[in-house]
């Protein structure tokens, strides 16, 4: 083998041995409909590096064996979920404003994954945890009741076409899921630049009997200073999109009984 030539990977081998996994949950058992598809993209050398040192320290696979301690894992700071962090800038530029509160961030592209990783450590931000695979397994499966004190969900997938529509995250079944991981008055912050999915998110946030709105009219709020501008905003803002944000509290008394809960 010359200097030059690389080694050929098998399929099941690790492209970052000791880093993030295709399939840690094996999704081939999950026969619900996904609210996201996994891109393939270029990793950097340095998103490669990062992933190889840190995936071990600061990252972990979202396999549904065993529910996390939260406590442990973030020193005791109160602990935010953010789910689609895309390429890390504004999830770093929150935990940088916010040293005193953990950021869970949830993700399936692994450039993004190495991206944060770097941003964390050349930023010195000890309260970001990355995560790699299913949100909902997550909720599900992985984290304690009222163990959440904030979530977030910026600009997801909006799956414009109808007959996609149903893959869209922000559904009553994930609200359910999301009410039972938060803490009484948590507040869940989405936005979207996709003004047919901003309407969907308030109508589907606004029915469900475990969130309550921040704003007294029960529209869309302004976007809050904690919610940095992202280039991918940006870019929308120059060619004419309108960003919605929605505030939503979690309830103090949980509506989750009229679910079927005991």
């Amino acid at each position: 083998m010359s200097e030059f030539s690389h080694p050929i990977r098998a399929k099941s081998e690790p492209r970052f041995p000791g880093g993030p996994v295709a399939d840690p949950a094996g999704s081939h058992h999950e026969r619900r409909i996904r609210s996201f598809q996994p891109r393939r993209s270029r990793v950097t050398a340095g998103q490669g590096d990062a992933l190889k040192r840190l995936w071990p320290v600061w990252g972990f696979d979202i396999d549904g064996r065993g529910v996390l301690d939260l406590e442990e894992m973030f020193g005791g700071l109160p602990v935010v979920l953010e789910i689609g962090f895309g390429m890390g800038e504004a999830t770093a530029q929150m935990a940088a404003a916010d040293p005193d509160t953990g950021i869970l961030a949830v993700d399936v592209h692994t450039p993004g994954q190495g991206n944060l990783l770097g941003l964390a450590e050349r930023n010195g931000l000890s309260n970001v945890r990355v995560a790699n695979g299913d949100a909902i397994i997550l909720l599900r499966e992985m984290l304690a009741p009222d163990s959440l004190d904030g979530l977030r969900v910026y600009f997801p997938d909006p799956w414009p076409k109808k007959r996609h529509h149903k893959r869209r995250l922000i559904q009553p079944e994930f609200l359910t899921l999301a009410a039972r991981c938060l803490k009484p008055g948590a507040l869940l912050h989405c936005a979207t630049d996709w003004e047919p999915y901003a309407e969907q998110m308030l109508e589907v946030l606004s029915a469900h009997p475990d969130f309550e709105n921040t704003q007294q009219d029960g529209g869309f709020a302004p976007r809050p200073a904690f919610r940095p501008l992202t280039r991918f905003e940006g870019q929308g803002l120059v060619k004419g999109h309108k960003v919605h944000d929605l505030l939503f509290r979690r309830a103090s008394e949980s509506g989750q009984n009229v679910h079927g809960g005991s």
